[in-house]
């Protein structure tokens, strides 16, 4: 009976087609009755893949690293001998040291689905960028990074309250705001903003699963302030990209505007000024800056560390020297950052230390005193000597750059929505 069924199902489809032949007067020997045998191809099966593990046959579990929590107390449910938590750890230490499992981290167990249950794969993000695998059943460890995507970015807007609440409520980042602050640090006084004042901005922003990590460029930048345009433009000048303004003057200079990163200040310099923990008028010969403990704190300047350490009244603070005209110190640190000593080079920006309330201080907070000459002087008034503008020779090139950046700018209209003009492309 079944050798009936197995020919008979050739036969029957060779007489259908036949028939349909004849139906159709198509001539038979026009008929490749080969195809008619051909077997169907095969359809490939996508891998259901997660860090670019099967997990077909796999239960996923999802977490949050819980306060004081260690790999052990982790991965204790899914019953993974300790023997082998023993040998990750020691095995893992030139990859990612475990003991740095980070509260608030998130992190992903794989197991079989089988009698035993006990986790294959343990994964650990340890920032929104990369993550670490660890093969549980041959112990193995790795670090891979996520797909990048980058994602061009203009926006423009008007302040109608400071210009972190407008941008940010226009979807733009904190970094983004940073690095559009320190642009603009010299040539306008963010802490006098008027309503009215416009910003424009196009950059390149980092995303990884949807998520913004970060900011890769700013391509150009224009801001309006009290009626008075300063356009941004980038061009690179002896080997280094700089900002420069529309006349090709550089808007960087030799410092920073601020040793952090857009914060206000609560204080100014002076000759009289009633001291909060002292209880008496005295000179404050520096510059306070209000901000969270833990905020970075960076050198404004290139520099060598003169000291680095703790004062009874200054608390944790790092001093240095700038060159022979210009010192500048930093007070009241809750620490004092790594690698931060005597001696040591620092870039302009270099992160140095953390904002605290150490020494004689009410609350967390920077005080930023400046040397000329060695002389204690008004930071916020000094005349600081800018950058070297466009060379003769690069004049044309950088007309050509300007007046496509400055054209990109006028199209982009104020918006008050959070919406961004964006296109992408991966990475």
């Amino acid at each position: 009976m079944k050798k009936f069924w197995t020919y008979g199902g050739i036969v029957l489809i060779i007489g259908m087609t036949y028939w349909v032949i004849q139906k159709n007067e198509i001539p038979a020997e026009e008929v490749d009755k080969t195809d008619l045998l051909e077997p169907l191809e095969s359809i490939p099966v996508e891998e259901n893949l997660l860090y670019g593990i099967n997990v077909d046959e796999l239960d996923i579990t999802e977490g949050i690293v819980r306060r004081n929590e260690t790999l052990s107390a982790i991965l204790a449910p899914f019953n993974v001998p300790y023997q082998i938590i023993d040998e990750i750890a020691k095995k893992s230490a030139e990859i990612f040291d475990v003991k740095k499992i980070a509260f608030n981290k998130k992190y992903t167990v794989l197991t079989p689905r089988d009698s035993l249950r006990q986790a294959r794969f343990f994964i650990y993000e340890p920032n929104p960028t990369e993550f670490v695998v660890f093969k549980l059943d041959q112990p193995e460890i790795y670090k891979e990074s996520k797909p990048m995507e980058i994602i061009d970015r203009e926006i423009g807007g008007t302040i109608t309250s400071s210009l972190y609440v407008n941008m940010t409520e226009l979807g733009l980042t904190p970094d983004l705001i940073d690095q559009f602050a320190d642009l603009y640090g010299w040539v306008v006084d963010f802490q006098r903003l008027q309503k009215g004042d416009k910003f424009k901005v196009i950059f390149k922003e980092q995303q990884v699963e949807n998520r913004t990590v970060g900011i890769e460029d700013i391509e150009a930048a224009y801001f309006e302030h009290m009626g008075q345009g300063y356009h941004a433009i980038p061009f690179e000048q002896n080997g280094i990209v700089s900002y420069f303004d529309q006349e090709g003057n550089s808007l960087k200079k030799a410092f920073l505007r601020d040793p952090l990163r857009f914060t206000r200040i609560s204080s100014r310099y002076s000759l009289s000024r009633f001291h909060p923990v002292q209880k008496r008028y005295k000179a404050h010969l520096g510059t306070d800056y209000a901000a969270p403990r833990g905020t970075e704190i960076r050198t404004v300047g290139d520099g060598t560390v003169l000291e680095a350490g703790y004062s009874g009244g200054n608390g944790n603070y790092v001093k240095i020297k700038h060159n022979g005209t210009y010192t500048t110190q930093y007070l009241h640190m809750s620490k004092i950052g790594k690698g931060i000593r005597k001696g040591t080079r620092v870039k302009q920006g270099q992160v140095i230390g953390y904002v605290g309330s150490t020494g004689l201080a009410t609350g967390p907070h920077l005080c930023f005193r400046f040397w000329k000459h060695g002389k204690q002087v008004d930071w916020l008034k000094e005349d600081i000597p800018p950058a070297e503008p466009i060379a003769e020779e690069n004049l044309q090139a950088f007309e050509q750059i300007k007046s496509e950046k400055i054209t990109k700018l006028l199209a982009i209209p104020y918006s008050e929505k959070t919406e961004l003009l964006t296109s992408s492309f991966a990475d």
